[in-house]
């Protein structure tokens, strides 16, 4: 069961944990090591960002009530989020060691400039697990998705829109994610390794800090390189950007828009794809990998070995450790077909939601109704 993934060049293999029932390790194994923590844990949780809403609207909330469940109401989670600050994050950090919180979920703002408090947080017994971004330093566990599987079905859902009648001439512009961010970088990688010697790579940009004004703007410098006609499609690393790509188009007057790629199926986006302005979104299971990284930090905490190996059957690389112990969890191509058996099945969403006001009449073209 257990693989390697590279921080830079994550396997394209698709093996998802949750067939083994790696999500659903029971607490059984208890019995197997003394725990040396009750259920009076304090779990510490950075997040890094707002402006993509997935954070504080899905991750914080579900890791709570996983934690508080898996304690019996007893454990707490300490929550900071860093706004994209990576001095404050920093800070934020060394506040929970100072604090001597029992484990740290880390989702770093700066993957390589965190790798100092990591260090701190280990020479003072406290574990760390990297989440949804692979940390640097001595961390413990990493819990995310395939990202470079991201890319490719990313890559691949492009290619897919375009039709078979495209060819290399076809101008792609590519609007990666922050160059802090080694996520950011595998999903480039997943993405050129479908899109490379099929599409012309007309522009490609790596959008500081992720922000859809950024996006917008590099979209509007490629715009007027490519006039707004030379453009077959966007490949756009998340959904936040293509937001702002949306805008630069529809100022610079395209009327029929290029498919447009995203990732994350935040509400925006998953009601651009029922409208027809952005073609696909990548969906993953937030509560998936939520519940895992708060399986993983509790079994943690109370010894729980056999537990927490079973949690962590692949492992990865970064640039400062090998062999990590990891949990890296598939994704899905959300597009038009498929909301309904996605993002609405999942609870993520109700149709209501998504089909309010103006979205009815699209919606209910789709059989969203």
């Amino acid at each position: 069961m257990r693989r390697t993934v590279m921080a830079v060049a994550a396997s394209t293999l698709t093996l998802s944990l949750s067939a083994c029932g790696a999500l659903n390790v029971s607490g059984s194994s208890a019995s197997s090591a003394s725990p040396s923590k009750g259920n009076d844990v304090t779990v510490g949780l950075l997040l890094p960002e707002k402006a993509n809403t997935r954070y504080e609207q899905f991750d914080y909330p579900i890791i709570k009530k996983k934690v508080a469940s898996l304690t019996d109401g007893q454990g707490r989670v300490d929550y900071a989020n860093a706004d994209q600050d990576a001095d404050r994050q920093a800070s934020q950090m060394q506040r929970m060691i100072d604090d001597k919180v029992d484990i740290i979920l880390l989702d770093a703002v700066d993957a390589k400039a965190i790798a100092a408090q990591v260090t701190k947080a280990k020479a003072a017994g406290i574990p760390v697990i990297a989440y949804d971004r692979l940390a640097e330093g001595p961390i413990d566990a990493y819990v995310s998705f395939d990202n470079e599987l991201v890319g490719e079905v990313q890559g691949r859902s492009l290619l897919d829109a375009l039709g078979q009648g495209s060819h290399t001439s076809a101008k792609i512009v590519m609007m990666n994610g922050s160059p802090t961010d080694p996520n950011a970088k595998q999903f480039k990688a997943g993405a050129l390794s479908e899109l490379s010697g099929k599409v012309t790579i007309a522009r490609s940009y790596d959008t500081a800090d992720w922000k859809p004004g950024n996006a917008e703007a590099n979209m509007t410098t490629a715009i007027e390189a490519l006039g707004k006609d030379g453009i077959a499609g966007v490949y756009s690393a998340n959904d936040g950007m293509a937001g702002g790509i949306v805008k630069a188009l529809e100022k610079a007057g395209v009327t029929e828009l290029p498919p447009i790629t995203g990732q994350d199926a935040e509400l925006p986006a998953v009601r651009r794809i029922v409208t027809g302005e952005q073609y696909m979104s990548v969906y993953k299971s937030y509560p998936q990998e939520a519940e895992a990284a708060a399986q993983m930090a509790v079994a943690k905490v109370q010894g729980h070995d056999i537990q927490f190996d079973a949690l962590t059957q692949d492992s990865v690389d970064s640039p400062t450790a090998k062999d990590i112990p990891a949990q890296l969890l598939t994704v899905t191509a959300l597009t038009k077909k498929n909301i309904k058996s996605t993002v609405v099945a999942d609870g993520i969403y109700t149709v209501s939601q998504i089909c309010s006001g103006a979205y009815k009449t699209d919606c209910a073209a789709i059989g969203l109704d």
